[in-house]
């Protein structure tokens, strides 16, 4: 897979191309300190976390203001949508939210070197937040889908969606959170997983 000509498909700028290579360089900075993402897949770092994450742009809303993902961890999705979403939608705010503080920390110095001004980083645990309007709910490698919807619900409205990158036992989650809730979803294939997909979830209800 040529990353370059995956990158030109987005149509960025050079200021972009050039702020995800400086994010490269400052997670390889920061993982030397700390376990943020294993050693082993480092050296796959543009497929299999950059371009994993870039690819949820394809299936956000035309129009949203907020953006809240949850456990950012590496900063992915998070930390890539907001390189790209500075340029194309400069409007959006993106909330990270981060249970643990060294890693908040990391998040925030990403930010703060990128000039990242359309991001927050929160450390809290999502069930502590508190949140206004959200409209568009991000995860990836975080919790079980069920989880993620219960979360969904309390940070949400009935408008909000859900994007959650999901590996090969994504039905069998399905199938667990369809026996509490009531959603639509669309599953889209990940082009930079074999067993992965998206899945964007909307019209969120508790069964009763």
């Amino acid at each position: 897979m040529n990353i370059n000509e995956e990158l030109l498909k987005y149509n960025f700028s050079r200021e972009t191309f050039a702020k995800l290579q400086e994010f490269a360089g400052i997670l390889e900075e920061w993982n030397a300190k700390m376990n943020l993402v294993s050693k082993n897949s480092m050296s796959d770092l543009w497929p299999r976390h950059i371009m994993d994450s870039l690819q949820l742009i394809k299936y956000l809303p035309e129009s949203f203001d907020t953006l809240v993902d949850i456990g950012s961890g590496a900063g992915f999705p998070a930390l890539i949508l907001a390189i790209a979403l500075a340029e194309k939608k400069p409007n959006v705010r993106l909330k990270l939210v981060e249970s643990i503080t060294k890693k908040t920390v990391y998040l925030n110095d990403v930010a703060q070197r990128l000039n990242l001004k359309n991001v927050e980083v929160l450390n809290t645990r999502v069930e502590n937040a508190v949140f206004k309007d959200v409209d568009v709910v991000t995860a990836r490698a975080v919790a079980s889908l069920d989880v993620l919807l219960s979360y969904q619900y309390k940070i949400g409205g009935k408008n909000t969606i859900g994007l959650y990158l999901k590996g090969k036992s994504h039905q069998e989650e399905i199938d667990k959170a369809a026996k509490d809730w009531t959603f639509d979803f669309e599953k889209k294939a990940n082009i930079y997983s074999e067993d992965g997909v998206i899945l964007k979830i909307s019209g969120l209800r508790r069964k009763k």
